[in-house]
């Protein structure tokens, strides 16, 4: 299977901005954001110098590029789920992050099981995780009302999963999702709606950018 393995920190760099694909590190100092004022690449130009003389194409390229790389996601599958989105009675650009959002990985991610999406999707692939009470190993799984996320009895074990299950930390769920954390089980209440999606994204540039 393809997946991105340079560092992603290149990718928060080059769209201008925080995508949080290091879960808690993007809110320190170590952040190569904080650390680095351009783009990638020797002597980049400045992001505001790069913003300055974009194009419409560019804000539509990039927009999309963003919300892939937010999600994790390949440009293949990535526009499997935009033809897909199309084909909903819904505002498409609305359909495509409902789409993105039910994600197993991104639902993994939003119970706070892990610290980012990338981190979700290894947990999943190492089958550490369970829906209905089958484990699920394919991160791109699609949730639906009514589904039951939880950590397999046997790694219940390990340290991570046991700190977890520890820590009082009140975790904020969107509110289509519910979470136990004494028992690392966590609920799909109901599809998500956008104004229940906290990622600052324009999806109307991306169904521009298929659109052209």
């Amino acid at each position: 299977m393809a997946r991105y393995i340079e560092p992603v920190c290149r990718l928060c760099r080059r769209e201008g901005e925080k995508l949080f694909l290091k879960g808690a590190r993007c809110l320190t100092p170590k952040c190569a954001l904080e650390r680095r004022g351009t783009l990638p690449g020797q002597h980049g130009p400045s992001m505001r110098d790069r913003r300055s003389k974009a194009s419409d194409y560019s804000l539509q390229l990039r927009e999309k590029q963003k919300m892939r790389r937010i999600y994790g996601v390949l440009e293949s599958q990535f526009r499997r789920y935009f033809r897909e989105a199309l084909k909903r009675r819904g505002v498409t650009g609305a359909e495509l992050l409902i789409l993105l959002e039910r994600r197993l990985d991104n639902v993994v991610y939003r119970l706070g099981f892990a610290p980012s999406r990338a981190a979700a999707r290894q947990l999943i692939t190492h089958a550490h995780l369970n829906v209905n009470d089958h484990p699920i190993n394919i991160p791109s799984y699609l949730v639906k009302p009514g589904d039951k996320i939880s950590v397999r009895e046997a790694s219940r074990k390990l340290k991570y999963f046991k700190e977890l299950a520890a820590d009082k930390e009140d975790v904020q769920t969107p509110n289509w999702l519910t979470v136990d954390r004494a028992t690392l089980t966590g609920f799909v209440n109901a599809l998500p709606k956008r104004e229940d999606i906290d990622v600052r994204l324009n999806e109307q540039l991306v169904v521009e950018y298929y659109s052209r």
